[in-house]
């Protein structure tokens, strides 16, 4: 299967870095265009504003575009599971099927951390009973009860489910063993954390040794939090430093295609002109070149040692 790129948008304002790249909903939807165009398929809706405008961004970047698919920040605590479930399942009807779940284990505003759980172990215990019910609620044709640690339900049932039911796509990260466990039980994709070409395919087989406990490994993809540019990095999302020009940039990305990445999450893109040459130049000479591996003219692993200068781990 081919290699994607997702689109993870920064902050875009010219005369404030802390709004977001959705404050203008008709440029934005110039960039929408221009990012299906440049051969992204996905796109991180993260907006700081807080869960409940996240789901509204979501909506809205799916009706004004036709093939790119969402992926929704989203956290536990905010609303009820059967409210999430219902509106999820909307939303994901809404758009033909072009919805994704992103969890994470923190708020991005403080105005959603409210019923924070306390302590590492126990927030990743809410989460994975979230996720449960969730899946249940997305699948189950008749209501149900659930009594559980963090969430109690009665007659819970979702009437319009969206077109994944329970399948719908779950992507997940982590480093810790609490969190590798829980996102071996659900994640379907897995947003690695940045490091070099040895953390990550350490990483990697934590993640997949987890999954392999509930049978789920062979299913799991990748996920690799990438920053291209040409100058000094800027600040935001932590991700894989790739710099200089669009060939060296995508020869750098091969040694980490090499481990079995499914996915590269593309940050820091986000003026018209950047997220335009981007696709025009780095995504497309990736492209080839993976094409070319795979007919056999590369060989797996040939590039993991060629990355020591030209990657690192930035955030």
């Amino acid at each position: 299967m081919p290699i994607e790129f997702t689109h993870v948008p920064g902050k875009t304002h010219p005369a404030d870095s802390a709004v977001s790249f959705f404050y203008d909903f008709a440029e934005t939807a110039t960039r929408l265009a221009l990012i299906e165009d440049g051969g992204f398929r996905n796109l991180v809706v993260d907006d700081p504003a807080g869960l409940l405008t996240n789901m509204d961004l979501a909506a809205q970047v799916l009706d004004r575009s036709s093939s790119l698919e969402v992926v929704l920040t989203h956290w536990a605590g905010v609303v009820e599971p059967t409210v999430a479930a219902r509106q999820l399942a909307s939303i994901d009807a809404r758009s033909g099927g072009r919805l994704a779940l992103r969890m994470i284990s923190e708020p991005l505003s403080d105005d959603d951390a409210e019923a924070r759980p306390v302590g590492h172990g126990v927030l990743w215990q809410r989460i994975d009973e979230y996720l449960v019910l969730l899946k249940r609620l997305w699948s189950n044709e008749q209501p149900f009860d659930h009594e559980g640690a963090f969430y109690s339900i009665k007659g819970g049932y979702v009437p319009r489910k969206g077109p994944h039911g329970a399948d719908l796509v779950i992507r997940m990260g982590g480093q810790s063993g609490t969190a590798l466990k829980v996102a071996g039980r659900h994640a379907d994709v897995f947003e690695l954390a940045p490091g070099s070409i040895d953390d990550v395919r350490q990483l990697m087989e934590r993640v997949r040794s987890a999954a392999a406990e509930h049978g789920r490994a062979a299913r799991l993809r990748f996920a690799l939090p990438v920053r291209i540019h040409r100058g000094i990095s800027s600040a935001g999302h932590k991700a894989v430093d790739v710099s200089g020009p669009p060939a060296q940039a995508a020869l750098s990305l091969l040694a980490y295609a090499a481990l079995g990445m499914d996915e590269f999450m593309i940050v820091g893109v986000d003026t018209p002109r950047e997220i335009a040459t981007v696709g025009r130049e780095t995504i497309a000479l990736l492209r080839n070149s993976l094409a070319r591996r795979e007919s056999g003219e590369f060989q797996h692993g040939a590039f993991a040692q060629r990355t020591g200068l030209e990657t690192r781990a930035t955030g």
